[in-house]
């Protein structure tokens, strides 16, 4: 990525670096995607440490730190803090950062059984036997949700930080970003187990604008039913899947053991579901 302005320039701007720890890259790439307001960051800040897009990577402390991807290797428990020693703000961005990622299905498991299954000579992998997301290492200074995250999010985020402002970015559920677009309602007209109500707006409801059922890849809202900052009402959704959609506990547990099934309320539920299957 080639950077704008002489080095004198350079000195003047906010330094930014990226950090990928377990993930696939596509939270990176949704920085990429900005496009054009790449072109115009990349005049307002100085891009010094970035190897998904530059081959220049220059060594901290830095401004603001995005970190992708969850702690799921021995290497990496080590590694979370040496860039948080070197961030005057830490930014997670995506489900793997915030919330332990698709990889914390181990988290329920024996992650070496998943090593003899899927490696020929497993004692060479040097593996967590859980995958956990950054807060649980360090100090966390903002959070993106999401997988991947929403560009426009992360456009917001970057901006308000150069301006001075401190970001807020909204945190209610899907179905009201559904309501205000006119969406059908896909669990009122198909009888399908939409976890919209529970999870954070940041897709513009794109699965239930095509008819489809959200599975809560930006993880669960915020600020509903009891006022700012309270969990979902992950129980209540759930008794409307089991009694009038006829999902069994099995199924109940994994809908919410999913992208975000690690944290909080959606890991919650599926124990209390997982519980009532055992006992059954």
């Amino acid at each position: 990525m080639a950077q704008q302005g002489s080095n004198e320039e350079r000195r003047h701007r906010l330094r930014l670096a990226v950090y990928k720890f377990a993930s696939c890259d596509g939270c990176q790439l949704s920085l990429l995607n900005l496009e054009d307001d790449l072109l115009a960051l990349g005049e307002a800040l100085d891009i010094a440490y970035f190897p998904e897009a530059s081959s220049r990577m220059e060594d901290g402390p830095f401004d603001l730190v995005l970190v992708e991807g969850s702690i799921s290797t021995p290497e990496d428990t080590s590694r979370i803090l040496a860039v948080r020693e070197q961030a005057r703000l830490l930014i997670t961005i995506g489900a793997c950062a915030t919330a332990g990622g698709i990889q914390a299905l181990r988290n329920w498991t024996d992650v070496e059984d998943y090593k003899r299954v899927v490696y020929p000579s497993p004692a060479y992998i040097q593996s967590l036997s859980t995958s956990t997301p950054i807060s649980e290492h360090v100090r966390v200074d903002y959070e993106l949700w999401g997988c991947p995250i929403d560009k426009g999010q992360l456009l917001r985020l970057i901006t308000d930080l150069l301006a001075g402002v401190k970001p807020k970015l909204p945190t209610h559920s899907v179905c009201i970003d559904c309501k205000r677009a006119g969406h059908v309602c896909v669990m009122v007209a198909k009888g399908l187990p939409c976890l919209g109500p529970v999870t954070r707006t940041g897709c513009g409801s794109l699965c239930p604008s095509m008819g489809r059922d959200c599975y809560g890849c930006f993880g669960p809202a915020e600020g509903t039913p009891g006022g700012p900052g309270a969990p979902p009402n992950t129980a209540s959704l759930a008794q409307r899947f089991h009694g009038s959609l006829n999902l069994i506990p099995v199924d109940l547990v994994r809908r919410f053991r999913g992208i975000n099934g690690s944290v909080g309320p959606f890991r919650n539920e599926s124990h209390a579901w997982d519980n009532r299957r055992e006992s059954t």
